[in-house]
């Protein structure tokens, strides 16, 4: 079935779709599906912006308009650096490896803020935050419609079902053969796809090829940030996946 659709040409243009959506292919859409996807961002980013000058926030808010000043994987951008401080392997950080992370990802606060930022996110006052429980609160919340829309996106990419989008998952959904860079041999499918990836991982950090499930949650969590409609966040992630 896979080879009847790329005969007649529509994975490509489903393909197309998608990476508008996640950056990965300007060059080659439509002017308009660009100015919507970069709109979306800018919303997001300029609303961080006017929060972060206006002050009067408090610590987990501040931290969360920070990466989201960044654009779509600021999150992921910080999840990777603080993820990268873990020396010991606990899955948990302390005041020492967190505030390495913050600094490392090269966000603007102060040492007196970053301890602050500690105690918001050390509840039980341990002296250690728990990574996973630290980026569910950082990232923006979302309704469970728009999380469970996500999670069939993710379904559908995850062809191996083992939690994780790789290459070969790609492989198995998608094809870069129309892509502009393909055809004039400027770059492989393999190098498509994997960029197609990298968009989910954040500009820091490393970019392995492999996206989470977490990762992948983070970046829509951003998108979803400068959405307020439930109905345009499903409409939108119905066309790029295809999802029924």
């Amino acid at each position: 079935m896979n080879d009847e659709l790329f005969t007649k040409g529509w994975v490509p243009k489903l393909l197309l779709i998608v990476i508008f959506l996640l950056m990965s292919c300007r060059q080659s859409l439509q002017a308009k599906s660009i100015n919507d996807f970069q709109q979306l961002e800018a919303n997001i980013v300029n609303k961080s912006l006017a929060q972060l000058s206006a002050g009067d926030m408090d610590p987990i808010t501040k931290l969360r308009a920070l990466c989201l000043s960044r654009g779509a994987t600021g999150i992921n951008g910080l999840g990777r650096c603080i993820r990268n401080m873990d020396d010991d392997g606990s899955k948990a950080l302390n005041e020492y490896e967190f505030t390495k992370g913050i600094k490392e990802c090269g966000l603007d606060v102060s040492n007196e803020e970053i301890k602050e930022m500690f105690r918001s996110f050390d509840e039980d006052g341990s002296g250690s935050i728990n990574m996973t429980e630290f980026l569910l609160k950082l990232r923006p919340p979302m309704s469970q419609a728009r999380l469970a829309m996500i999670d069939k996106a993710f379904s559908k990419m995850d062809k191996t079902g083992d939690g994780v989008i790789t290459l070969e998952d790609l492989k198995n959904v998608y094809t870069a053969r129309e892509h502009p860079k393909f055809k004039s041999g400027e770059k492989t499918e393999d190098e498509i796809l994997t960029d197609f990836l990298h968009n989910f991982e954040g500009g820091r950090g490393n970019l392995d090829g492999k996206v989470t499930k977490e990762e992948f949650i983070n970046y829509y969590a951003t998108i979803s940030a400068s959405i307020d409609n439930d109905e345009y966040f499903e409409f939108m992630m119905k066309k790029a996946y295809a999802l029924e």
